[in-house]
């Protein structure tokens, strides 16, 4: 295992345990406030046991995701001096506004735990939007640093020395508000979804149940909301990645040659060395409309750049095609669910619609891993697009083998606490009734 593919191996694996934690943060606050706040407008106290339960296993999550979150701040540090040598000065900012709506968080999330009974109904209600609120923006400032990373602004270069660096530019970079539209509405889709097909499980065995009922109404409506508007922000970033990272758009549709009337691409196993898709279903001119709003655009191939500057073709394509697919069936079951509820008005139990719910619980996150693959993989061989190779950024330590090993057990380890945890204080109790 060579140095730097160790080094990339052990921030794909840190990233991928840490996302699942900071997309519940960003969901799970909103599936509370929406709780608390129909139970202060009804008074309906199963309102407020959902609140409660869910605020349980939040902080839980909430928790484990604080130590996964501080070990990728030591990561990016350790195992890439070089990149936050250059970078830190320009993207510093919104790493530390990260930091501190970390911070606001966890006090009123502390607040929104022990201050039931203890203060004011509505006061307490707050301190949930406070949580919402700064989880969103955690996630946001976050995401804005490595928005620049695709579209580094902010800086010049003179001699090779980083001048004139504006960090308001750069962190306002013209990937922000994309990357940060899309992941948020992601996690409210991931969570929503999650927490549905949770309850569903347990309606497919008490299907009169008003609690869990209730809980899959606000989790559907969250996640299906989320569903049908994530191809819309979809559209707005694939279009942005068109302008601004065009090889990244020709790997996520394994278009090898710059053309017109360019195909877009389903399913198929990219070749390198052959240049083709096998076994792929081309859709002609529906690429350049999607990336242009042109049918006739010209789409750049991946032939515009020398093969030492593509990224791994194969995995960002099969990435790319996980994530819209699960896209689609999310959206589609939201749809139907929609139908149904209007047709029966009131909550839909139908056996088949339950285990659709329930079978999708894992989906919405294994499409944010599959998008941040796409992401992370599709801006290769660049850690800073066009600006500094990853292999430039990399540790000069070698031996990286030793930490990706402990790190692996470190996670696996924290898994099984998120697990037992998990059971024992909120699964345990999900099938009483308040």
């Amino acid at each position: 295992m060579t140095d730097l593919f160790a080094a990339r191996s052990q921030m794909a694996m840190s990233l991928a345990f840490h996302i699942v934690f900071a997309v519940v943060g960003i969901g799970m606050p909103l599936l509370m406030v929406v709780a608390e706040g129909l139970w202060l407008r009804t008074g309906n106290p199963v309102f407020r046991e959902l609140a409660r339960r869910w605020s349980k296993g939040t902080a839980i999550l909430f928790a484990v995701g604080a130590v996964s979150g501080t070990v990728l701040s030591f990561e990016l540090g350790l195992l890439w001096p070089g990149f936050m040598e250059f970078a830190g000065p320009i993207i510093g900012m919104p790493f530390s506004l990260e930091g501190f709506a970390f911070f606001t968080e966890a006090i009123f999330l502390g607040v929104y735990l022990y201050g039931w009974d203890r203060i004011s109904p509505r006061l307490h209600w707050l301190a949930g939007i406070m949580v919402m609120v700064s989880g969103m923006l955690s996630g946001v400032f976050v995401l804005a640093a490595n928005a620049w990373m695709n579209n580094p602004v902010g800086f010049e270069m003179a001699d090779g020395v980083v001048t004139s660096i504006d960090p308001v530019a750069a962190m306002f970079n013209p990937g922000m508000l994309p990357t940060g539209l899309h992941m948020t509405v992601a996690s409210f889709e991931a969570v929503g979804f999650a927490v549905a097909g949770i309850h569903a499980f347990v309606l497919l065995r008490n299907p009169n149940s008003a609690f869990h009922k209730a809980a899959l109404a606000i989790a559907l409506t969250v996640g299906g909301i989320a569903a049908v508007a994530q191809p819309a922000t979809g559209h707005f970033s694939a279009q942005h990645v068109a302008e601004h990272q065009p090889v990244k758009l020709a790997a996520m549709e394994a278009l090898w040659e710059t053309t017109t009337d360019a195909p877009f691409t389903i399913g198929g196993l990219p070749d390198a060395a052959t240049e083709t898709t096998p076994y792929g279903l081309e859709i002609p001119y529906l690429l350049s409309f999607l990336a242009f709003d042109d049918f006739h655009a010209e789409v750049q191939g991946l032939d515009s750049v020398p093969v030492e500057d593509r990224p791994n073709v194969a995995v960002v394509h099969v990435a790319f095609e996980i994530m819209v697919g699960i896209g689609m069936w999310l959206m589609g079951l939201a749809l139907v669910s929609g139908f149904m509820a209007w047709r029966v008005r009131g909550v839909p139990t139908s056996r088949p619609l339950l285990w659709a719910l329930a079978l999708s619980v894992p989906l919405g996150f294994i499409a944010v891993e599959a998008g941040w693959t796409v992401t992370e993989v599709g801006r290769q061989p660049w850690v800073i697009y066009e600006v500094m190779r990853t292999a430039d950024a990399v540790t000069p330590v070698p031996h990286l083998v030793v930490p990706f090993l402990t790190f692996s057990a470190l996670y696996l380890f924290l898994g099984i606490v998120v697990l037992v945890l998990l059971k024992n204080q909120v699964f345990a109790t999900v099938d009483h009734e308040p």
